[in-house]
């Protein structure tokens, strides 16, 4: 073998070729430098070139991936204690999570953050018309935002935590902003039985605004993949898995008036709520003609 096949054979499969242009030969090595020219510097362009396409095809392909939509990949996390205080802290700062409860997926923000309702009524596409529920940690906090006097005891602890809501009255005393529900006296309020959300309303130190996680009039989220389209608009998106109680939602109940109920939505839980309100000797208030 010469020396020209020798250069050549250990030249090409070199994997720096871009560093073999520097190599200079002197003296009357002139088949070696007609090599040179020939061999080395067509490799190094062709190289180059392939560097630039693989550049080129790689930043396409992860910008047209799923794993490069930073707005989509970037927010989802796991529904997990080890996030909690993520949560918390975004809540606070006035930004709208998507969290798993114990019947759909909601959008949650602090109900004191006239920002970040408003921020819940565009991702929805809601009219502010329809008013929106508050979700707090625990049944004892309830009391501070809504008039549960007139209750029989034990009522609350008998329906809470579960997949029912609770229209109360908010009263004069109710620690809630005005600007939450203008207009509107009383206040749906939720304690789910989902431990992660229960964890972020007694991080926050307040209650949430809480509403379903979809477009308005639009079917309700049982897993995070039913409102993908709307994953941008959130801070963060928490994976609870498929939630298994059907799109029905919550039982919401009217406890407006003393001694009385009445069942606004049916949702996932009537039966059950309504033995546990004639338990505690409630009855059902009469439909008028004006409400039919």
């Amino acid at each position: 073998m010469n020396i020209a096949t020798r250069i050549a054979a250990q030249a090409l499969p070199l994997p720096h070729a871009r560093l073999l242009p520097i190599v200079s030969f002197r003296g009357n090595c002139n088949c070696a430098l007609g090599l040179h020219k020939l061999v080395f510097v067509p490799h190094f362009k062709h190289a180059r070139r392939l560097r630039g396409n693989f550049t080129r095809n790689m930043a396409w392909s992860l910008e047209n991936s799923d794993l490069g939509i930073e707005s989509k990949l970037g927010v989802v996390r796991p529904a997990t204690d080890a996030f909690a205080a993520e949560a918390v802290e975004a809540v606070r700062a006035g930004k709208v999570i998507a969290v798993p409860t114990d019947t759909l997926y909601g959008f949650a923000c602090d109900a004191c953050s006239l920002e970040a309702v408003n921020r819940i009524y565009e991702i929805k596409g809601r009219k502010h018309t329809s008013p929106l529920a508050i979700c707090v940690g625990d049944v004892s906090d309830i009391g501070r935002f809504a008039v549960t006097n007139h209750l029989p005891c034990g009522l609350l602890d008998s329906l809470l935590p579960g997949p029912v809501t609770v229209v109360l009255k908010r009263g004069e005393s109710s620690v809630l902003e005005r600007s939450l529900n203008p207009g509107f006296d009383s206040i749906g309020v939720r304690v789910p039985d989902c431990n992660f959300i229960r964890v972020i309303a007694r991080g926050s130190g307040t209650a949430l605004a809480l509403t379903s996680a979809n477009l308005s009039g639009q079917s309700s989220s049982v897993c995070i993949k039913d409102f993908e389209d709307l994953w941008g608009h959130c801070a963060h998106v928490y994976d609870g898995g498929l939630l298994p109680s059907g799109r029905a939602g919550s039982t919401v109940v009217d406890l407006t008036v003393p001694n009385k109920y009445k069942i606004l939505r049916p949702g996932s839980a009537k039966e059950e709520t309504v033995a546990i309100l004639e338990k505690h000797s409630l009855v059902e208030a009469m439909t008028t003609s004006n409400e039919q």
